[in-house]
């Protein structure tokens, strides 16, 4: 079927990211390795996965770019904002994720990429020192210099879209405020009056993105498009917003291994979730109020999955707890580890244990490039607001929690709407048989 939806992926694409660390230059060299030949984009769904389309005589199975419209890794432009002004060769050398014989291949190309300075606010991550920030008055120049950020690189690379990721560390936890996060007016008063208390430096990116035409996925578990007034800037200015959180290690595992609990009728008493972490992500949520934001995120993903309303008798009062602890030798080597208590036919206790020995940035490396080229595709099939269909890719996904919409956190279920989304606009008919 011939698909009419989608404006063609013509031109390149600039993806700024925020952050120059870890995750990004992974997924940067990963992209331009690829783009030469050299290595493998593994792990990402949108160069690999395959989507059942029609049904009996018509039934055939398509790549993503065979469906629809997607932007080639050839086209991809990169750039950055960080605190610290190393470039994203030296940052990926530093960063120790990559063997260097991975890395050199690109180095040109790597060394180009220069980081911008970077909207910072030192009370939103007290273990970062970097110097390379801008000098903002508050934080409505914030957004402007960011705007201005994205309209030169935009113009200076020749790019037709731009596409504006966060993959930097995660900020204090920002609660909810109504008088200042549920109307975009409000959120601009904020700005304006300089509002650090409820005005974290990530919204000033989004603001600054929207602003631009440039699509925003938060990456973190910052609150920042998570509220009412960024949804109503992403209606006014017709673009999608995703978020939150990269999902990459134990809560990928937590979001696949509850459903079977759910599905086989189990019960549950407890789930203890811990892992070590030593990268520049780890250091920062080494601080009890960076953590805490992460803490939501993470706790999150299971109770929306074994819900007590459901099933009283097997998910009434379990305890669910969730442990980071930062621990400078693995660096980029994540270790999680979960014990489960279930409990069986009547009543019998049984226990699950997983030990998951992954690497942070391997893992999210893919997952910004899938959230790149998906937020590009959405924005060129006219879709705005929170984009639900990327809820595999994260942590928290994002929903309307003020008309009591949940949010979907069952891996499964979130692959169906990912597929359906692709199917739709391709033109095809959304389809929940399973493949």
């Amino acid at each position: 079927m011939e698909n009419c939806k989608v404006q063609k992926a013509e031109g390149k694409l600039g993806v700024l990211v925020v952050g120059l660390g870890a995750v990004t230059t992974t997924f940067m060299t990963g992209v331009l390795m690829a783009r030469k030949g050299l290595a493998k984009p593994v792990g990402a769904v949108t160069q690999y996965d395959k989507i059942r389309v029609g049904r009996g005589a018509e039934k055939k199975y398509l790549k993503y770019d065979e469906i629809v419209s997607m932007a080639s890794l050839n086209d991809i432009e990169f750039g950055a904002w960080d605190v610290y002004p190393a470039n994203a060769y030296e940052a990926a050398m530093n960063a120790e994720v990559l063997k260097e014989k991975d890395i050199e291949p690109v180095k040109d190309e790597l060394v180009k990429i220069v980081p911008m300075k970077a909207a910072f606010d030192k009370n939103y991550a007290k273990r970062l020192d970097g110097n390379n920030v801008k000098d903002a008055k508050d934080r409505w120049d914030m957004v402007e210099q960011l705007r201005e950020d994205i309209r030169n690189f935009k113009k200076e690379h020749n790019c037709a879209r731009i596409v504006v990721l966060w993959a930097a560390s995660t900020e204090v936890y920002v609660p909810i405020n109504e008088a200042v996060h549920y109307k975009l007016s409000d959120l601009e008063a904020a700005m304006k009056a300089d509002d650090k208390e409820n005005i974290a430096p990530s919204m000033c990116y989004a603001y600054a993105a929207l602003s631009e035409g440039a699509p925003f996925i938060m990456g973190a578990p910052n609150t920042t498009v998570d509220i009412p007034a960024m949804w109503e800037m992403a209606e006014n200015t017709k673009l999608p917003i995703a978020g939150k959180d990269f999902k990459t290690g134990q809560t990928l595992v937590k979001s696949g291994f509850a459903p079977i609990i759910g599905t086989r009728k189990l019960g549950l008493n407890g789930w203890f979730s811990t892992n070590i972490l030593g990268n520049r992500d780890g250091l920062v949520l080494d601080e009890p109020a960076n953590f805490r934001t992460k803490e939501v995120s993470k706790l999150s993903t299971l109770e929306s999955i074994l819900v007590p309303e459901d099933q009283p008798d097997l998910y009434t009062d379990y305890y669910h707890k969730v442990r980071i602890n930062y621990y400078p030798p693995r660096n980029d080597d994540k270790e999680g580890w979960d014990n489960i208590d279930i409990f069986g036919w009547m009543g019998y206790p049984m226990q699950i244990k997983i030990n998951f020995l992954c690497r942070d940035s391997i893992l999210a490396a893919p997952l910004c490039l899938d959230l790149v080229l998906l937020s590009d595709l959405a924005a060129r099939a006219g879709r705005w607001g929170t984009q639900r269909f990327l809820s595999l890719f994260l942590k928290s996904p994002q929903h309307d929690y003020t008309q009591g919409e949940v949010p979907v956190n069952h891996l499964f279920q979130q692959y169906v709407m990912l597929k359906n989304a692709i199917r739709e606009m391709g033109g095809y008919e959304a389809d929940e048989e399973i493949d």
